[in-house]
């Protein structure tokens, strides 16, 4: 199994990232896929998670409105669309498959 994010990076307050996570060694369409983020000394916490058809999806309420995960199954690639980012945006994020299996991380900083 492998969970390969990319596309974080540094990003100035108010801007945009999209992040993906490229999945393989399971079957990514039966599955719920997920975003997490983790910062120094606190815990890991849930971004986002989407259904395995595409059609369900839920949010911390830190990132609603903000933020939108979607997937494309074809592909096997969840992605996280991040907008009007904010300096406690900044974490490393995870992807995760399944409410098991998890990626090695992307960070993003936002900082002016």
């Amino acid at each position: 199994v492998q969970l390969v994010e990319s596309g974080g990076g540094l990003v100035q307050p108010g801007g945009s990232l999209k992040l993906s996570c490229a999945a393989s060694g399971f079957t990514f369409s039966s599955v719920d896929m997920s975003w997490h983020r983790q910062t120094p000394g606190k815990e890991r916490e849930l971004v986002a998670v989407i259904g395995s058809d595409g059609r369900s999806t839920a949010y911390a309420d830190s990132v609603k409105g903000r933020f939108t995960i979607s997937r494309d199954n074809a592909e096997n690639t969840v992605y996280l669309q991040m907008n009007s980012l904010k300096p406690e945006d900044s974490a490393v994020y995870y992807c995760n498959g399944d409410w098991y299996y998890w990626g090695q991380g992307t960070r993003v900083t936002v900082a002016s």
